[in-house]
């Protein structure tokens, strides 16, 4: 038993779940949550600075470490979609159960995962808002048709992490991008794509100009089909994939921070 404990693999503290509880008294006395999800293969690191710093303003925080993230890319294999579908919906409803408003918010995969969430949750009162950080729900690689096919062949390609402009900066993600779950991620693509229409909550939609991981295909798809008339783009001009660390991290905080005070006040 002590040799297979042994040999489990260990999380980098910074790859932890993070949660921090509401302030009220700096949010005008309302108890406002932000649910954020980090992205494929990355971890709770690439959201923990940001998640932090709408804490330090009394905003609570949950950023949970997705099913088969933060260990090893074999054991990311073993998990999909529906997954980290769930474990989102689980941290959603303990949030939402002590909050009065939350706002969803993801980078990469976590972003299609929070507006899978906003579908899901259309009829809910208690979701004020959507921030997302170069989503990806569609890509213009052909390869990708041979997923199928590839991911009983070969188990992992090369890896997608840190693609980050800002030198010396790790998202402690997997250096092997694990095939049966890419396939899983990107099967659930146009379910998400066909449900866009139910969100109806305010977008706020966070774009690098240079990614080297998600392409152009998805911009569109979200900001024409969504229902909701409070659209709003930002481009991020210095930053790469993993923007949340990237050099536009403290814009990414700043419009995140307009845009929760804005969504999350009280009805008139």
């Amino acid at each position: 038993m002590i040799a297979a404990m042994e040999t489990q693999p260990q999380v980098h503290p910074q790859a932890q779940p993070l949660s921090i509880p509401a302030r009220p008294e700096l949010t005008g006395g309302r108890r406002v949550g932000v649910l954020l999800s980090h992205g494929f293969t990355g971890s709770p690191a690439s959201m923990r600075p940001w998640g932090e710093r709408l804490a330090a303003r009394g905003y609570a925080v949950e950023v949970p470490r997705l099913p088969g993230h933060g260990t090893s890319w074999q054991d990311l294999n073993t998990v999909g979609w529906s997954q980290w579908r769930d474990a989102l919906d689980e941290t959603l409803e303990e949030l939402a159960a002590r909050c009065d408003a939350v706002v969803l918010a993801g980078l990469s995969m976590g972003g299609a995962l929070v507006l899978r969430l906003a579908a899901d949750h259309a009829d809910d009162p208690r979701v004020a808002g959507v921030v997302v950080v170069n989503p990806a729900l569609a890509t213009k690689r052909l390869d990708v048709r041979l997923l199928p096919v590839l991911k009983h062949v070969v188990p992992s390609f090369p890896g997608i992490v840190n693609d980050i402009k800002r030198p010396g900066t790790d998202e402690h993600g997997y250096h092997r991008t694990p095939l049966k779950a890419a396939h899983s991620m990107m099967r659930a693509w146009p379910g998400v794509v066909a449900d866009l229409p139910r969100i109806s909550v305010p977008l706020l939609y966070l774009r690098s100009t240079v990614d080297h991981v998600v392409d152009d295909s998805t911009e569109p798809l979200v900001m024409d089909r969504i229902s909701s008339p409070d659209r709003t783009l930002v481009r991020l001009e210095d930053s790469y994939h993993v923007a949340t660390l990237d050099n536009d991290a403290q814009r990414i905080v700043e419009e995140t921070l307009r845009f929760l005070e804005r969504v999350s006040a009280p009805a008139r």
